[in-house]
């Protein structure tokens, strides 16, 4: 599982979840558009029909990759957790559910709703990160426990460094800049044919 506002999905997104699909040997990715990040105190600039179409457009030429609409359709905000339980009860219990992070959220981990609940019901898969320090998860042994950091520790993939933000993105766009170079050649033209982020 991917989860993020993708506002917008760019190259960075998608080659990181490729190369850390891989790596774990997964069957597949879910990229999974947040209605609201519980943690971000502003909604997306894109609406929610154009995300999920982007996302789409970004992804259609992937066979393992899919998109869920699930958080989209709930009231905001998302909390991961519930997500992972939707998809474990999907699944079947037996399904080993990984859930993407980058190495950016790792200081915000403290605020995610039931953060602890969350380490035992999955693998919080952290991916490295252009312009961040390598994961780690030392200082937080004392409010998760030795076994938490343990199995966080044990779920870092070393994704390559990919530096694309969607921040810088919209800033590009909305400065009338190209940015083409970041996106698929299909969210591009959504981009532009839209005119979203002027």
């Amino acid at each position: 599982m991917f989860g993020g506002t993708f506002d917008p999905i760019h190259l960075g997104h998608t080659m990181v979840a490729a190369d850390a699909c891989k790596r774990i040997g997964a069957e597949k990715v879910i990229f999974i558009p947040a209605k609201r990040s519980p943690l971000k105190g502003f909604l997306p600039k894109a609406s929610d029909a154009d995300r999920l179409a982007m996302i789409t457009l970004a992804i259609a030429e992937q066979e393992r990759f899919e998109v869920s609409d699930y958080e989209l359709n709930k009231p905001a905000p998302s909390y991961t957790l519930e997500t992972v339980g939707h998809f474990q009860q999907k699944y079947g219990r037996e399904t080993s559910i990984h859930w993407l992070i980058g190495a950016d959220s790792i200081d915000d981990l403290v605020y995610w709703h039931k953060i602890a609940e969350l380490i035992d019901a999955c693998h919080l898969t952290t991916m490295y990160r252009a312009g961040c320090e390598p994961p780690d998860f030392t200082r937080f042994e004392g409010s998760w426990g030795r076994q938490r950091v343990e199995k966080l520790r044990r779920d870092i993939v070393q994704t390559p460094l990919i530096d694309i933000s969607s921040t810088e993105i919209r800033k590009r766009l909305a400065a009338g800049q190209d940015a083409a170079d970041m996106l698929h050649p299909a969210v591009a033209e959504f981009i532009r044919k839209n005119k979203l982020y002027r």
